[in-house]
Parts: structure tokens; C-alpha cells; sequence
């Protein structure tokens, strides 16, 4: 059992299935406390019954209040996992970036805003972010999702550097392909890129546990992706290049 889950007051976000039902489900099993935020409230009643949760439909930017009066005043882990796949380049349109940008970073905002005033004063809280390797590297075909994750990737990293001498944890949660809806929805491009590799959630679940074990702030439920990581930071142009050549199969159906 994860001694700092046990007995805490956890609010996941996107979990009326896929990574979030994942946590949901496995933060239930180490005796926690679990709220579950889904748009679709029977699919965010049936996680919460199966697991003895409590459910909280709605909009992940505004649950907060709700969540904690369910807790009983007090939300100890917060767990941001609803996200948007948004596929498309530049041209994909004001409203698909707007919705994006909302959904993928600024419900995290919101949260941490109303979040963090009570954390500081008692001195701990536990913020974790379901980011993407795509927040550390880019996805082909997907312009919103890469550049947005970026930014939640970004947000969960400061965060951590500013809070973290407070008692405040922060963990992001950054893997590849994952067996979802969200998977299955990425087309040609994710069948090339994330489903030889993809795992399914409840990996994503244990990682995060492991994570928060040892007080990890970057989680990578695919490790490989620590070397595609220091790739692109040591030589951005060699790596633009392979991925340009991803690009150019993906282009030509390969």
C-alpha cells in the first residue's frame, strides 16, 4: 500500500474511463477516499459505484468546490486528467485551439487556483497532472493537443519549483500511447506512432503510484521516452529530422 494515498481525499478528473478510471479505481484500492469528475455522469456514477467513490459530474474547470464538500471539506490529492486529443495543424481553427487550450491547461489553472490558498496553509497537497509524451515531445498531425500539453506540462513544472520547499508534491504523468477511446480516436497517425507501444491503464495507474512513492515529479509509463527526451534537448535539429521522416511515412501511408 502507498502510505501517502491511504485514507486521502482524491478528485480525478476524466474518469468515467480510460487513464482516469484507471486511477480512480487503483487510488480506491490503496484506501483512498475518491471523487470521480466525468462530463458523462453515468459513466462517472458507474466508476464511482464500482469502486465506492462518490460521483461529481461536470466541467473539470469548475469542480473543486463540489469535490471538496463531497470530501468533507478537504481534497488531499488532486488528480487533472481530463483532457481534449485535439488532431489538426495551424489551420485547425480558433474554436478546436480555444477548446484545447481550455480543456488541457487552463482547467488545470483553475484548479491549482483554488487549490493551492488551502494547501499552503496547511502545509501539503498533492497536485498530479496527466500530460502526454506528447508535453515533452510533439505528436504528428495533432497541432492543438502537442502545443497545449506543452503548456500543461509547463504549468504542472512550475508549480513544483514554486511550492515545493511549501509542502506542496507535484507529479506529471507523461506516457505514450495508451489503450483509450482517446487512442482509437488519433487515426492513421497514432497507428504509426503510439499502438506498437501502447500500454494499458492501469500500467499508467501503477507508474503513478511508483511515482508517488518516491516522490518523482516526471512519471514515464513508457521509460523509453527519458532517452527521446534528452534526444531532443542535446540535438534538436537530428530529431526534428527523424520526426520529420515519421511525418513524411505517415504522409505517404506507409
Amino acid at each position: 500500500m502507498v502510505e501517502a494515498v491511504q485514507g486521502a481525499g482524491v478528485v480525478v478528473t476524466g474518469a468515467g474511463g480510460g487513464i482516469g478510471a484507471a486511477l480512480a479505481r487503483r487510488f480506491a484500492a490503496e484506501g483512498a477516499r475518491v471523487v470521480v469528475n466525468d462530463l458523462d455522469g453515468d459513466r462517472a456514477k458507474a466508476v464511482a459505484d464500482e469502486i465506492g467513490g462518490i460521483a461529481v459530474p461536470g466541467d473539470a474547470s469548475a469542480v473543486v468546490g463540489e469535490a471538496r464538500d463531497a470530501l468533507g471539506g478537504t481534497v488531499d490529492i488532486y488528480c487533472a486528467n481530463a483532457g481534449l486529443g485535439s488532431g489538426g495543424s495551424e489551420a485547425a481553427g480558433e474554436q478546436v485551439w480555444a477548446q484545447a487550450w481550455d480543456v488541457n491547461v487552463m482547467a488545470h489553472v483553475r484548479a491549482a487556483e483554488a487549490l493551492i490558498p488551502g494547501w499552503l496553509e496547511r502545509g501539503s497537497g498533492r497536485f498530479v497532472s496527466t500530460v502526454s509524451a506528447a508535453g515533452l515531445l510533439t505528436m504528428i498531425g495533432a497541432a492543438p493537443y502537442s502545443v497545449t500539453k506543452h503548456g500543461a506540462y509547463a504549468f504542472a513544472e512550475w508549480l513544483s519549483l514554486t511550492y515545493r520547499h511549501r509542502g506542496i508534491k507535484v507529479h506529471a504523468i507523461c506516457p505514450q500511447g495508451v489503450r483509450t477511446d482517446m487512442l482509437a480516436a488519433t487515426g492513421s497517425a497514432g497507428d504509426l506512432v503510439l499502438q506498437p507501444t501502447a500500454i494499458e491503464p492501469d500500467a499508467v495507474a501503477d507508474a503513478l503510484m511508483a511515482g508517488i512513492e518516491e516522490e518523482r515529479f516526471l512519471i514515464l509509463p513508457h521509460p523509453e521516452v527519458a532517452g527521446f527526451y534528452q534526444h531532443r534537448a542535446a540535438e534538436p535539429d537530428r530529431w526534428l529530422t527523424t520526426m520529420n521522416h515519421i511525418q513524411q511515412k505517415w504522409e505517404a501511408g506507409e
